[in-house]
């Protein structure tokens, strides 16, 4: 029985895994992580603890402790690298990739060993181009729905979010916060027809993150994969 650990900037999810069937899984806001998150699951016999974090050092010690504490395990991390599983990476410093992009391109190209496009609608919206042979051909990072809002609610002081109002929608504000919340669903549903646009027949597309299942109703096309990150921990940290 395997603990698949994705620690994201919102969320840290995470599923036990026997067998290659999914017997839990759940999710807590990653700012409120502790221990006892898995306190619950103690009992079980989990054998391998795999990881993919972009979090603080701080929080991945924390985890470390939990791990050692109820299971006398050490969690294995996630790392980029240059290669892995037939994907060669175009960064020409791996390590500068965020570990969540990279196990995401490996999961969605070993799941078809096709040319693939991955979009990650997180914090920040990433979208990266495989090769039929594996290839990282490069990306894009955006701000994400969340973090474009939040900035501008940090950097300017007119503007206040009310919690009745409709984040969806994309016709002209009337205020200062609908037109934020709209202009923001307005360029997400921009990307999205642009991905649309560039899709090929002999092209996959993967869709995952937190706003992924909008994302996916928008493009209307590829495939939805919300636990993408921690499929791509079976290749990574095997």
């Amino acid at each position: 029985m395997n603990l698949d650990i994705d620690i994201g900037n919102t969320f840290l999810k995470w599923r036990l895994v026997s067998a290659g069937r999914v017997l839990q899984k759940g999710s807590v806001l990653t700012k409120e992580f502790t221990p006892a998150a898995f306190q619950s699951l103690a009992h079980l016999a989990v054998e391998k603890v795999r990881v993919g974090s972009v979090a603080s050092a701080q929080l991945n010690e924390r985890l470390v402790e939990a791990c050692q504490r109820l299971w006398l395990l050490e969690p294995v991390f996630a790392k980029t690298t240059m290669q892995c599983a037939g994907v060669v990476n175009s960064y020409q410093d791996p390590s500068k990739m965020g570990v969540d992009r990279w196990l995401a391109m490996v999961a969605a190209y070993k799941a078809v060993n096709n040319a693939v496009v991955v979009v990650d609608c997180g914090s920040a919206i990433t979208v990266d181009y495989l090769t039929s042979e594996g290839r990282h051909r490069g990306g894009y990072i955006i701000p994400g729905l969340r973090l474009m809002r939040e900035s501008l609610l940090q950097n300017t002081a007119q503007v206040r979010f009310e919690k009745n109002e409709t984040a969806g929608v994309t016709h002209p504000g009337v205020s200062t916060a609908e037109a934020v919340l709209h202009g923001s669903a307005y360029l997400f549903k921009a990307l999205a027809h642009e991905l649309k646009r560039e899709l090929d027949a002999e092209v996959d597309m993967f869709i995952t993150g937190g706003d992924g299942a909008l994302m996916y109703e928008l493009v209307s096309a590829g495939r939805f994969e919300p636990d993408l990150v921690m499929d791509g921990l079976v290749w990574v940290c095997s």
